[in-house]
C-alpha cells in the first residue's frame, strides 16, 4: 500500500491543477444533483420485525384513515376561567370549525373531538391529517397554527402538539457549533504550526471534505430514510477527522522538508507513510461504521452509512487533494509565521527533555503503578454504566421556547405525564366471532392495569375487522414505569384474552415504537460488539504481525469507551452537572447512541492506536529493545496525538451547545472518549501494558509470521528502500515549479 501511495503523491503533485480541479467538479456536481433531487431527511423510524411495526402496517392495510397522523392542539384557560362552561366550550368548537376545511386535514367533528381536563382549565382536540407526519407539507402546518391561533377565545393560550408538528418544527440547525469547533482548531493548529499557511490547508480540506459529505447524504435522502441527526453527526465527524488526518500528513511533510527533501518527494514520502497511517485508520472507521448493518434497523444502517461515506471522503481527500495543495504551497508552508510560536516541524527531533519524555519515562519506569492508576481512574467513570437504561426522548425534552414543548406540560399539567405518550392498541378481529364482547374484554382488562388511567372506546374500520383503542399510562413517554408496563400489557394481560377471544391485540404508537427501538437496538449490540471487536483486532494483528497488541488495543478501547458512557450516564440520566450542557432535567439515554458511538469510537481511536504503535514498532524493529522502544513511540508522537485530540474534543464539545439532547448526548460523549482516549489511555495505559509485556508484545509464532502479508502501515520498507536508492537531493519531478527547489 505504501508504494501505492507514494506513487498517488507525485503524481497528485505533478498533476495538482487537475486533481484540484476534479474534487471542485465532484463538490459542484453531487450540490447540483442533491438540489435536483429535492430529497429530505425525516424522523419517521421503521424497525421491521417489531410489534408497533406490525400493527402500523396492519393499519395502513385496513384501517387508512387511522394510519396518518395528528396534531394536538391544547388549549388553556386564563386564570379562573374554566374551559367546561358553554360560552368557553362553543367557542373552541367555532375556532377548531375553522380548522376542519384546511389543505391536508382529514375529517373530523370538532364538537365531538374536544376533551377537557377534570380541573376544566385544559381541553385539547386532535386534528387528524391524511398522510404520515413527514409528508404532510410544512406550509399546511403553519396554516393550521395560523388558523387556530387568529379564532382562538380571547384569554386563552393555544399551543400545538403531536407528530405533524413535531415533524414541521424539525429544522436544520444553526451553524454556531461548527463555527465554535472550527475556531478552536485554528487556535490549535496556529499553536502547533506556527504558520497562517500549514494551518489553513487542514481547514480547507477538512471544510470542502464535509462539503461533499453532506451534499452526498442530501442526495442519498433523496432515495432512502435518513434521520434528521444524520447530517449533523456527518458534519461533526466529518470536521474532526478531516482536519485530524490533514494534521498528520502535514506534520510529516514538513518533517520531511526539515530533513532537506524536495517539495515532491516530501510529500509523496508523507502520504506513503502518514497517509498510510490514514488509510489504515479511517478505513477502520469506515468498517466499524458500516458493520451498523448487522442490527437488521434500516434507519440505524443508514445512518452508519452516511456517516462512513464522510469518512471515506475525508480519507480520500487526504492523500489525493491534500498533496496538490502542498504541491501549490511548495516551500512557502511556512510563510506566514505567528510571532512568538514554536515551529518545530516535526515528531522525530523531539527533545529528551520536552514534558512528554519526562513523562514517558515515569510511566515507562513505573509501569505497574501507572497501569494500575489508569485502570482505576477508567473503572470509576464507568460505574454509571451499570445503570444506563436506553430510551427516546419526548416533547418534555424540547427546548421550552418551542410549541411542542409547551403543549407537553399543558397537556402533563391538565390530565398527568402519561397523557403525552397515549399507547395506541390496534385489534385483529378478522378471526373473532363476537366482535363486541372481544372489545368489552380487552378494554376491561387494560383498564384494570393500575398504570393505566384511561382507556378510550374502541373505533372500528369500515369492514369490522380492525379495531383501535387508545390507553392513557399514568407515567411520562420516557418513564421506565411506562416501558414497564408496555412489555407487561404485551406478555401477560392481553395473551389470555387474546386467547379466550380469538382476537390478537398489538400495543403500538410512538411511545411503544420507542420502547421496541431500544429493545431491539439493546439486543443487537453484543453481535456488533463482537463483530467490531473481532474485525479490528484482525486488522490490528495484520498490521503490526503480533499476538498481543491487538488483544490490548481492544480491551484498552473498551476502557475508554466505558468510561464515556459512564459520563454521559452521570451527566443525562442521573442529572450530575446537567446544567452545564443546557438540560433542565434527566432524560434516558437515547436508544441508538451506545451503538452509534461505539463503532465511532472504535474506529477514531485507530488513529491514535495506529500512530503510537507505528512509531513504537518502527523503533523497536530498528533496535530490538521493546521498553526502550515504547518511550522512544511515546515521546515522539505526544506532540501530534494532542493536537489531534485537542481538535477532536474542541469539534465535539461544540456541539453540547446545540439544543437537540441527541446532539449534545453524541457531543459530550465523543468529546470525553477522545479525551479519556488521549490522556489516560493512549499516555498511561498503553505505554505501561507495552513496558510490562517487554518483547513479548511484539511475539509473533513463526509459522503465522510465513503466511501473514507484511502491510508496512506506515512505508518503513519502503523508506528504507528510497534512502538507499536515492540521493536526499534529486532533480525535480516534471512539473513541479521553481517555488518546489530548495532553498539557496
Amino acid at each position: 500500500m505504501s508504494r501505492l501511495l507514494y506513487r498517488l503523491g507525485h503524481f497528485c503533485v505533478r498533476r495538482r491543477r487537475l486533481v484540484a480541479g476534479v474534487w471542485l467538479a465532484v463538490l459542484v456536481g453531487i450540490a447540483v444533483a442533491a438540489s435536483a433531487a429535492g430529497g429530505t431527511t425525516t424522523n419517521r423510524l421503521q424497525v421491521p420485525g417489531t410489534e408497533s411495526q406490525r400493527a402500523t402496517d396492519l393499519l395502513a392495510r385496513r384501517f387508512p384513515a387511522r394510519s396518518g397522523s395528528t396534531a394536538w392542539v391544547v388549549f388553556a384557560a386564563p386564570p379562573g376561567a374554566n374551559l367546561t362552561a358553554s360560552a368557553d366550550r362553543a367557542a373552541i368548537v367555532a375556532d377548531l370549525a375553522h380548522a376542519a376545511g384546511l389543505p391536508e386535514v382529514g375529517a373530523f367533528q370538532p364538537a365531538a373531538s374536544i376533551v377537557a381536563s377534570p380541573s376544566g382549565n385544559v381541553a385539547y382536540a386532535q386534528v387528524p391529517y391524511t398522510a404520515q407526519a413527514q409528508a404532510v407539507p410544512k406550509q399546511a402546518v403553519r396554516l393550521l397554527e395560523a388558523t387556530v391561533r387568529a379564532h382562538a377565545p380571547a384569554g386563552v393560550k393555544v399551543s400545538f402538539g403531536g407528530d405533524v408538528i413535531a415533524a414541521a418544527q424539525t429544522n436544520p440547525p444553526g451553524h454556531s457549533s461548527e463555527v465554535i469547533g472550527l475556531g478552536a482548531a485554528v487556535v490549535v493548529l496556529l499553536i502547533g504550526f506556527g504558520s497562517v499557511l500549514a494551518m489553513g490547508l487542514p481547514l480547507i480540506t477538512a471544510l470542502i471534505g464535509v462539503g461533499v459529505g453532506i451534499t452526498g447524504i442530501g442526495l442519498m435522502s433523496a432515495f432512502v430514510d435518513l434521520s434528521s441527526t444524520a447530517p449533523i453527526l456527518a458534519i461533526m465527524i466529518g470536521l474532526a477527522v478531516g482536519v485530524d488526518y490533514a494534521l498528520f500528513v502535514v506534520t510529516r511533510h514538513r518533517q520531511n522538508l526539515a530533513e532537506g527533501h524536495l517539495v515532491a518527494e516530501a510529500i509523496a514520502r508523507a502520504t506513503a507513510t502518514a497517509g498510510g497511517a490514514v488509510v489504515f485508520a479511517g478505513m477502520t472507521v469506515v468498517v466499524a461504521l458500516a458493520s451498523l448493518a448487522v442490527t437488521g434497523i434500516p434507519f440505524l444502517t443508514v445512518m452508519g452509512l452516511a456517516a462512513a461515506i464522510t469518512v471515506a471522503v475525508a480519507v480520500t481527500i487526504a492523500v489525493t487533494l491534500l498533496p496538490a495543495l502542498l504541491g501549490f504551497a511548495g516551500r512557502n508552508i511556512d510563510r506566514l509565521k505567528v510571532p512568538g510560536l514554536n515551529t518545530r516541524h516535526g515528531s522525530r527531533g523531539e527533545s529528551a527533555d520536552t514534558f512528554s519524555a519526562r513523562w514517558a519515562r515515569q510511566v515507562t519506569r513505573r509501569p505497574v503503578v501507572a497501569l494500575a492508576a489508569g485502570t482505576t481512574v477508567m473503572g470509576l467513570l464507568a460505574i454509571p454504566l451499570l445503570s444506563m437504561r436506553l430510551g427516546m426522548t419526548d416533547a418534555g425534552t424540547d427546548p421550552r421556547g418551542t410549541t411542542t414543548r409547551q403543549a407537553y406540560d399543558t397537556l402533563a399539567t391538565g390530565f398527568g405525564p402519561g397523557f403525552n405518550g397515549p399507547l395506541t392498541l390496534v385489534v385483529d378481529l378478522a378471526h373473532t366471532q363476537n366482535k363486541p364482547a372481544a372489545l368489552v374484554s380487552f378494554t376491561t382488562a387494560v383498564a384494570a392495569n393500575p398504570d393505566v388511567i384511561h382507556v378510550s372506546p374502541a373505533a372500528l374500520s369500515p369492514a369490522s375487522d380492525t379495531a383501535v383503542l387508545t390507553a392513557i399510562p399514568g407515567s411520562a413517554p420516557a418513564a421506565k414505569a411506562t416501558a414497564q408496563l408496555v412489555h407487561r400489557l404485551r406478555d401477560r394481560t392481553l395473551p389470555p384474552v387474546e386467547a379466550a377471544t380469538g382476537a390478537h391485540v398489538y400495543v403500538a404508537g410512538t411511545t411503544a415504537t420507542n420502547i421496541d427501538i431500544a429493545d431491539k437496538v439493546g439486543r443487537a449490540l453484543p453481535m456488533f460488539m463482537a463483530l467490531v471487536l473481532g474485525l479490528t483486532m484482525l486488522l490490528l494483528f495484520v498490521a503490526f504481525r503480533s499476538v498481543l497488541v491487538p488483544i490490548k488495543a481492544a480491551v484498552a478501547i473498551l476502557l475508554s469507551i466505558g468510561a464515556a458512557f459512564g459520563v454521559l450516564v452521570a451527566v443525562f440520566q442521573w442529572g450530575w452537572l446537567q446544567q452545564l450542557v443546557g438540560l433542565h432535567q434527566s432524560v434516558p439515554i437515547i436508544s441508538f447512541l451506545p451503538t452509534m458511538m461505539f463503532a465511532i469510537l472504535f474506529g477514531l481511536s485507530m488513529d491514535y492506536e495506529v500512530f503510537i504503535l507505528s512509531r513504537v514498532r518502527e523503533d523497536y524493529a530498528h533496535t530490538g529493545h521493546a521498553r526502550d522502544s515504547v518511550l522512544t513511540g511515546l515521546t515522539s508522537s505526544a506532540r501530534v496525538i494532542t493536537s489531534a485530540a485537542l481538535i477532536m474534543i474542541s469539534v465535539f464539545a461544540s456541539f453540547i451547545l446545540g439544543a437537540d439532547p441527541v446532539i449534545k448526548m453524541f457531543g459530550l460523549g465523543l468529546s470525553a472518549a477522545v479525551f479519556l482516549d488521549a490522556t489516560v489511555v493512549r499516555m498511561v495505559i498503553v505505554p505501561a501494558t507495552l513496558a510490562l509485556l517487554d518483547n513479548a508484545a511484539w511475539w509473533l509464532p513463526a509459522w503465522l509470521h510465513r503466511l501473514l502479508p507484511n502491510v508496512d502501515i506506515e512505508g518503513q520498507h519502503l523508506l528504507a528502500t528510497l534512502n538507499r536508492t536515492q540521493p536526499l537531493t534529486t532533480a525535480l519531478p516534471q512539473g513541479v515549479d521553481s517555488a518546489s527547489r530548495p532553498a539557496a
